[in-house]
């Protein structure tokens, strides 16, 4: 399965000679002369970012962390695959996948976790009671476990209705688009149900209901981002529509999107 998809489980962590300063420098992404300047001369701390992929949301945890990093940012093949340059990384070549020093960090749930224990200080974790951290684990699970596999299928199977050679695609697509229709998007909506009814239980927010957000807010936002085109803008939730203002009013959100090089005003 390509890039976009889900992502595999193993390897997690692995060592590895760090890349010369010399690769920092060609890859890195302007934000501002002092931040940039900062960030590479300051940290070991590098983000191998493939164009629209996950790894924004770990961009846009970093920015909130405010610790030094970089970016190297891989451009898709004409297949919108991830060049083989990721390989030379981490042996799976997907995306996302940092560096810390020797340290390589793959899966967005880990490097999250890595992340927030690492750098955190405290910072972004759910309250105290049983009930939110619970749904902030649940949340950071369900993301890339259950999530983002409906996700992809949905846009795989609108992708190869329409790249397929016009004569067989009189034949594919009613399939394709039978399947996506009663089988991926009520699976997308009920998901949605229940992210809706969740999210107005707390009343910050945010999915634990804390005053900032956690690890499950991080991993979902990537799939949500995507839901009105999954399923139409009139089937996502009031709630759940908020929790997306939430997230891209926060100047640490907007100073992440401009860093990998995509417009921060998003409209839902």
């Amino acid at each position: 399965m390509h890039e976009f998809t889900i992502e595999s489980p193993n390897p997690i962590f692995s060592l590895r000679p760090a890349p010369n300063q010399q690769q920092q420098r060609n890859f890195i992404q302007p934000h501002s002369q002092q931040r940039t300047k900062n960030m590479s001369s300051e940290s070991s701390l590098i983000v191998h970012h493939l164009e629209n992929s996950r790894s924004q949301r770990i961009v846009w945890l970093l920015e909130e962390l405010n610790v030094p990093y970089t970016v190297k940012v891989y451009k898709r093949t004409d297949q919108q695959l991830a060049p083989p340059e990721l390989k030379a990384i981490h042996p799976l070549g997907k995306s996302p996948v940092i560096t810390d020093g020797d340290l390589v960090v793959a899966e967005s749930g880990t490097i999250i976790e890595y992340l927030l224990e690492t750098y955190g200080n405290g910072r972004f974790q759910p309250p105290s009671t049983k009930e939110a951290r619970l749904r902030n684990s649940y949340y950071t699970q369900y993301a890339e476990g259950s999530l983002m596999p409906l996700i992809v299928d949905n846009l795989l199977f609108n992708l190869i209705s329409t790249k397929v050679p016009w004569p067989l695609r009189l034949i594919v697509r009613p399939i394709m688009d039978a399947v996506n229709n009663n089988f991926i998007v009520p699976n997308i909506v009920t998901a949605a149900d229940m992210i809706e009814k969740d999210i107005a239980k707390s009343n910050s927010g945010w999915i634990a209901g804390g005053p900032e957000p956690t690890s499950g807010d991080f991993m979902m936002f990537f799939a949500l981002e995507r839901l009105p085109s999954a399923i139409g803008a009139d089937k996502v939730g009031s709630r759940t529509k908020a929790w997306l203002r939430l997230i891209q009013e926060r100047p640490a959100y907007k100073r992440a999107l401009r860093r990998v090089g995509r417009d921060a005003d998003v409209k839902h």
